[in-house]
């Protein structure tokens, strides 16, 4: 007869089985691994030490050598103590997730996690990505009543408010028998802003809005500042030289001042301005357009459909544009 080598299962059954089990676990950011969500299997260098204890038992009975009897106990003794030892080295540990800061599509989002040992030293210890089976995993040693930060990341591919991948969290000390693992699904999200256009297009010209309608500047002359973008012909004496250095520097846009009595330059960075482009790719010159603005030092605002966001300048400024690019739906 020929034999018939059972098949695996297919990635979309095997996929849909691990989404169903990982739904039915706790989502936190702080967990604490105990006897009900640690699990521990031998390796296959493990399989390898039952093997040779099986092939030692039989030759000591096969030939009676007493020595033969005590050299197998004693080593099945070792593999018993290494399997408790190994469960042990994660039973008890703390895992807390720092919360992710926000990174744009395409680029690394790092998760940070911080390891507590509540009583002795625990050492081997490995966290990477669960879903990712080629993922490195990040070695890490606790001390005794201590921490320790063991890091993990993964590249989200499109803008949104993202639930973060589920985490796997390892030993196989002391004698690499057994792995020792929990599987930790963490409560947090991770906002990811639209990828800015590569290579960024002119910043729209500004525009002139009455001085008490807008948060006007004092230069250093008394007269009201106003700041756009550069534009070729603009004089030497007209150019914001405090942000030159670092504009250049960044791969950013010289900015230009305005001075006027009653009237102040704002950039309005607007969804129509983009209009002969994708929404997407709308979003993205826009992302970029937020921070080349951001770069330069000028006052700037966002409009987009359903949305507006006041002018205003500043780093809080930066992350309520770009968080409303995120979200936009």
């Amino acid at each position: 007869m020929t034999a018939i080598a059972a098949e695996a299962p297919p990635p979309g059954l095997r996929a849909r089985f691990r989404h169903w089990w990982q739904s039915r676990l706790p989502a936190s950011d702080t967990l604490v691994l105990g006897q009900r969500n640690v699990y521990i299997l031998p390796t296959p260098a493990g399989l390898m030490f039952a093997a040779t204890l099986v092939v030692l038992l039989l030759a000591s009975i096969n030939y009676q050598l007493n020595l033969g009897y005590v050299l197998t106990f004693l080593l099945a003794g070792s593999g018993v103590v290494s399997m408790h030892v190994t469960h042990a080295t994660l039973r008890g540990l703390t895992l807390r997730l720092r919360a992710p800061a926000p990174v744009f599509a395409g680029e690394p989002a790092l998760l940070d996690v911080v390891l507590a040992s509540p009583d002795r030293a625990r050492f081997g210890i490995g966290l990477k990505l669960h879903d990712a089976p080629a993922a490195t995993l990040g070695w890490v040693d606790v001390p005794a009543q201590g921490q320790a930060s063991a890091q993990s990341s993964f590249v989200p591919a499109a803008r949104g408010l993202h639930a973060l991948p589920a985490l796997s969290v390892e030993t196989r000390f002391p004698l690499g028998l057994f792995r020792a693992w929990a599987i930790w699904r963490p409560a947090a999200q991770l906002l990811v802003y639209p990828a800015p256009e590569r290579p960024a297009a002119p910043l729209p010209p500004a525009r002139a809005v009455a001085a008490g309608t807008a948060r006007a500047r004092a230069a250093d002359g008394g007269e009201v500042e106003g700041v756009r973008a550069y534009r070729r012909g603009d004089p030497l004496n007209r150019v914001y030289w405090k942000k030159a250095a670092k504009a250049m520097a960044s791969g950013g846009e010289l900015a230009s001042r305005d001075t006027a009595g009653a009237v102040q330059q704002q950039l309005w960075l607007d969804w129509q301005g983009c209009a002969a482009l994708a929404p997407e790719q709308r979003l993205a010159r826009l992302a970029a357009w937020v921070l080349a603005a951001q770069r330069a030092g000028a006052e700037y605002g966002l409009g987009l459909p359903g949305a507006r966001i006041e002018a205003g300048q500043g780093e809080a400024q930066r992350r309520r544009c770009l968080e409303a690019l995120a979200l936009w739906r």
